[in-house]
């Protein structure tokens, strides 16, 4: 039997409330993710734990049963993390996913900046592409996503149900390592065919290099000899001199200013970039709803990194 501890204490609550959108708030996820995780419960135990058919919710006899040991678990478990954490629990950490670029170069930089302003502020930040990111997001999965703002409304997130903080202005570059005169090895303003590094399909920085180069010329020029979602690998490629690239500025800030890296054309060729920190304002976690507060409170160039 495979059960999660999570699903037990969504059971105590349900069973407390008698609501499936009461529980799902106390237990600060949304009713969907809430529902899923009861029917998760009752496919590990083998049997049906909530009579769904009255108003409100009542448990059948086996989830009567049921309930005295879950609630004997989760209080035992509560009881001895409670001991061995000490007397008092520290400040409970909130849980942010981001886009692999974010995660690496932007968030550090960005979240010493807001502590700043708010103080010491735990935080566990995981990772991934933005398309799992929604869906962690969408879930009530985790506290916060950030990730980069989509002018073409292609992630398709509700501003009123995932209101979101703009928290930086930054813009993609194409660089190219420089041959020994200090010019860029692969220019964009050149005549001849490049070796372009690009995005995979699904990536979204990719898409908003495509979007530049829609109906330009060059892209006819581009000829691509490597793809990968992440930035950072585009830029270990660049470093190597396989080709020429657009990455985020703050990944390139470094190799810019040593020389490492060159610009590989004009401002014409930079792809503008907003970062925003999304919640989801269905989830009513307190760490969650007083951060929220506080950095409403704060001046706009504050959030910006």
């Amino acid at each position: 039997m495979n059960l999660e501890t999570k699903w037990l204490e969504d059971f105590v609550a349900l069973a407390n409330t008698r609501s499936f959108s009461a529980s799902a708030r106390q237990r600060h996820v949304t009713q969907p993710a809430f529902s899923r995780r009861i029917r998760a419960l009752e496919q590990a135990v083998g049997v049906t734990l909530v009579d769904r058919s009255t108003t409100p919710i009542n448990l059948t006899p086996e989830g009567q049963l049921f309930l005295i040991t879950a609630r004997n678990l989760v209080e035992q478990l509560n009881e001895c993390l409670g001991h061995l954490r000490g007397v008092s629990m520290a400040r409970e950490a909130l849980d942010i996913v981001a886009a692999h670029s974010l995660a690496l170069s932007f968030y550090p930089e960005w979240i010493s900046r807001l502590q700043e302003g708010l103080g010491e502020l735990p935080t566990r930040l995981v990772a991934m592409n933005v398309g799992e990111a929604i869906h962690v997001l969408r879930e009530g999965n985790c506290d916060l996503m950030l990730a980069y703002h989509d002018p073409y409304a292609t992630m398709q997130l509700d501003a009123e149900v995932f209101p979101s903080f703009s928290i930086g202005q930054v813009k993609m570059l194409p660089v190219s390592l420089p041959d020994p005169k200090g010019k860029p090895r692969f220019s964009l303003e050149s005549k001849d065919t490049i070796p372009y590094l690009s995005y995979t399909q699904g990536a979204f920085l990719g898409r908003s290099v495509r979007m530049l180069l829609k109906n330009d010329p060059l892209r006819l020029r581009l000829r691509t000899v490597y793809e990968t979602a992440m930035a950072e690998g585009l830029k270990g490629m660049v470093l190597q001199g396989v080709g020429l690239a657009w990455i985020p500025d703050f990944c390139v800030r470094e190799e810019l200013k040593s020389g490492k890296l060159v610009r590989a054309g004009g401002e014409k060729w930079d792809v503008p970039l907003e970062i925003r920190l999304y919640r989801c304002s269905l989830v009513h976690k307190p760490g969650v709803e007083k951060l929220w507060r506080q950095m409403m409170k704060l001046p706009r160039d504050f959030l910006q990194a």
